[in-house]
């Protein structure tokens, strides 16, 4: 599938200082960049540093009063949508070190407070079945609404609250794969499909000793989806992070298949 990405963020800041932006596709296996422009206005400084997993990159911007950012892409993926459910999971002893680390709990996916669900709900399911089983369970059963959730939200609150929005989806599939004994993190991604149409947030498992994108959401799969990074939770793929308070001045996304 082929895209073209626009993005326009403007922003006032509070306070001059850094800012990090996670918006670009990555350049990785599965996608192929044909395109690609950015425009951030004049920032006093600028830095561009791997992201997680060496997915991506992070750009470091330190501006004054404002943050000014024009982004434009055309992306071609290749990669093929996966039959899940014929996938196999790893052996934990034969699993590489970038996977066993999403075995563990993070900040918003608290793996360890979903094992008994997860033992007695999917009771006798394995690996591509078993994710496949999670991501129908997670998308039934939670309802898509905007401003339901903020930056303090976890896997254990949407659970519980039954509603949020793709970050808050992505991480209950992710903390319940890790509950599993399936590696699994964040994936932030840019699909056609999504509406309305914003940064959006995945989960990528690992199955069949490989990464795959899962959405719960049900709006996009990963024959549909750019990917830009990947990490524990999303404090590793956020779109922006400062350290001085924001006004959101002007926001847009957009994604249309070519």
């Amino acid at each position: 599938m082929r895209m073209k990405i626009d993005v326009t963020l403007d922003y006032a800041m509070s306070n001059p200082g850094p800012a990090l932006l996670v918006i670009e596709a990555a350049g990785v296996q599965g996608q192929v960049l044909n395109r690609a422009t950015i425009d951030l206005g004049n920032p006093q400084k600028l830095a561009r540093v791997p992201a997680e997993e060496g997915i991506g990159e992070r750009l470091i911007l330190r501006v004054a009063e404002r943050l000014t950012c024009r982004y434009s892409a055309e992306v071609e993926v290749t990669r093929p949508r996966p039959d899940l459910r014929s996938l196999r999971a790893a052996e934990m002893e034969d699993m590489p070190g970038d996977a066993l680390r999403y075995l563990l709990p993070s900040r918003y996916c608290q793996a360890e407070r979903f094992t008994h669900f997860t033992g007695s709900r999917f009771e006798g399911l394995t690996g591509g079945a078993l994710v496949a089983e999670m991501r129908d369970w997670v998308e039934r059963n939670l309802d898509y609404v905007a401003g339901a959730s903020d930056g303090n939200t976890t896997a254990a609150d949407t659970f519980l609250d039954r509603r949020g929005v793709c970050r808050d989806y992505a991480h209950l599939l992710v903390a319940l794969c890790r509950a599993a004994q399936i590696p699994a993190r964040i994936a932030s991604v840019y699909a056609p499909p999504v509406h309305p149409q914003d940064f959006h947030a995945v989960a990528q498992v690992y199955l069949n000793h490989e990464w795959h994108l899962v959405d719960p959401t049900g709006m996009a799969t990963a024959d549909q989806m750019a990917l830009v990074a990947v990490g524990r939770d999303a404090t590793d793929v956020a779109f922006l992070t400062t350290v001085s308070d924001t006004e959101l001045v002007t926001q847009r996304v957009e994604v249309t298949p070519l």
